[in-house]
């Protein structure tokens, strides 16, 4: 076993809920820094990993973003309405083909060769899922759809398209507040449309 691995025992794990995902108490013992183990108890909400996808335009430097509701950010204060990167969670597939689907349900983009530039814990403190974050190029003729998302599922989307420009300044003023996307308009500024 490795050090880091041997740093925990749990003691206990109790499932609270398994309705939409799953939150569970976890009672485990860590040992310190010093050496000491000290107890402690934690919840965590696990709702399995997923990816997330930037479509963009080099060349009329734009990208695909899209809108749609949120009811922890409008329980939060927020209106819930937010303009986002596509996104979904995996269930059994590849990062990859997950993200496909995903974009082509909630854009209407087709888009085949897909780029992964990094992953990431989101809200490691009470969150278990892992993104993966994806990078794809798209002009108007992968559009196969009007896009909009799965209305069994509850989405009722609204597809944007920004000038990179517009949607960074979008940050600054608070108008696009989801991390993920933010990570990836970031990410785009530094490495897809530098001038």
């Amino acid at each position: 076993m490795s050090e880091k691995a041997d740093r925990v025992r749990i003691v206990d794990a109790q499932v609270l809920s398994d309705d939409w995902y799953v939150l569970k108490k976890t009672t485990f013992d860590y040992r310190r820094a010093d050496g000491s183990w000290q107890r402690q108890s934690r919840e965590t909400y696990d709702r399995g990993n997923g990816a997330t996808l930037l479509l963009y335009d080099r060349r009329r430097r734009t990208v695909v973003l899209i809108r749609q509701f949120r009811l922890p950010a409008f329980v939060n204060g927020h209106e819930g309405m937010l303009i986002e990167a596509p996104a979904g969670l995996l269930e059994a597939a590849s990062p990859e083909a997950r993200i496909r689907a995903e974009v082509e349900e909630e854009t209407g983009y087709r888009v085949e060769s897909v780029r992964k530039v990094f992953e990431a814990f989101m809200s490691p403190g009470s969150v278990t899922e892992k993104l993966y974050f994806f990078v794809a190029e798209y002009d108007a003729a992968a559009r196969v759809s009007r896009g909009g998302g799965v209305a069994d599922e509850g989405e009722d989307i609204e597809v944007l398209e920004f000038a990179i420009d517009d949607a960074l300044t979008m940050i600054a003023r608070g108008e696009i507040m989801d991390g993920k996307t933010i990570m990836l308009l970031q990410y785009a500024a530094l490495h897809l449309f530098l001038q």
